[in-house]
C-alpha cells in the first residue's frame, strides 16, 4: 500500500512537471524558436532559413486573416479578397514547407508573437471596423512581403528558395493592388 501512495506522489508531480513545462514551452515566440533552431543547424544558410521562417509565418498569418474575415467582414469585396488571400497563401505555404522539409529547415507551428498580436486585434472586430482594419493590414503585409520575397530572389544563397521567392513576386503585388483597391473601398 505505502509502495502504491508514493507510485501515485510520483506520477502526480511527473505530470504536474511535464504540464508546467509543455505550458512554458507554448507560451514562447514559435517563430523565435524556429529561427533558434536553423541557426543552431544551418551554418551557411541562416539568411535561407530565416526566410523561410518569416514568409511561412506571414503565410499563416495571412490564411487565419483570410479565415476570419469570412466570418467578421461586412463588405462582399472584403470577402472575396478574404477567399483569394487564403486560396492562394494556403498553397504557397503547402509549397514552402515541402522545400522547408526538403532542406532540413524548421518552420514555425504557430504564428510568431507579432502576427499573433495582429490576429488577435481582428478577431475583436466585425464589420465595417473589421473591413477597414483587414484590409489595411493586408496592404502593409503585401507591401512587406514584396520586399522580403524581393531580398531573397536577389541576394539567397539556395538556387531553389531564390526561384521560388522570385516566381512569387508578381501574385503578391496582384495581392497588393487587390487589397489596396479593397481598402480604398471600405475605409
Amino acid at each position: 500500500m505505502k509502495k502504491l501512495n508514493v507510485f501515485a506522489l510520483i506520477c502526480v508531480f511527473s505530470t504536474a512537471s511535464f504540464t508546467a513545462t509543455f505550458a512554458q514551452q507554448d507560451s514562447k515566440d514559435a517563430k523565435k524558436e524556429a529561427k533558434k533552431t536553423n541557426d543552431e543547424k544551418m551554418d551557411n544558410k541562416k539568411d535561407d532559413a530565416a526566410y523561410v521562417v518569416n514568409a511561412s509565418d506571414d503565410g499563416m498569418f495571412e490564411v487565419q486573416a483570410a479565415q476570419l474575415a469570412k466570418t467578421n467582414a461586412s463588405s462582399e469585396k472584403v470577402k472575396e479578397l478574404a477567399n483569394m488571400m487564403s486560396a492562394d497563401h494556403a498553397k504557397a505555404n503547402a509549397e514552402l514547407k515541402a522545400a522547408a522539409a526538403k532542406k532540413g529547415i524548421t518552420v514555425a507551428a504557430k504564428l510568431g508573437a507579432n502576427n499573433q498580436k495582429k490576429f488577435d486585434k481582428l478577431t475583436k472586430l466585425k464589420g465595417a471596423e473589421f473591413d477597414k482594419e483587414y484590409t489595411d493590414m493586408m496592404v502593409s503585409a503585401h507591401k512587406d512581403a514584396i520586399d522580403l520575397f524581393q531580398k531573397e530572389a536577389d541576394n539567397g544563397t539556395d538556387g531553389e528558395l531564390k526561384a521560388w521567392a522570385a516566381g512569387k513576386i508578381a501574385t503578391l503585388k496582384h495581392h497588393l493592388e487587390m487589397a489596396q483597391s479593397t481598402y480604398d473601398a471600405v475605409k
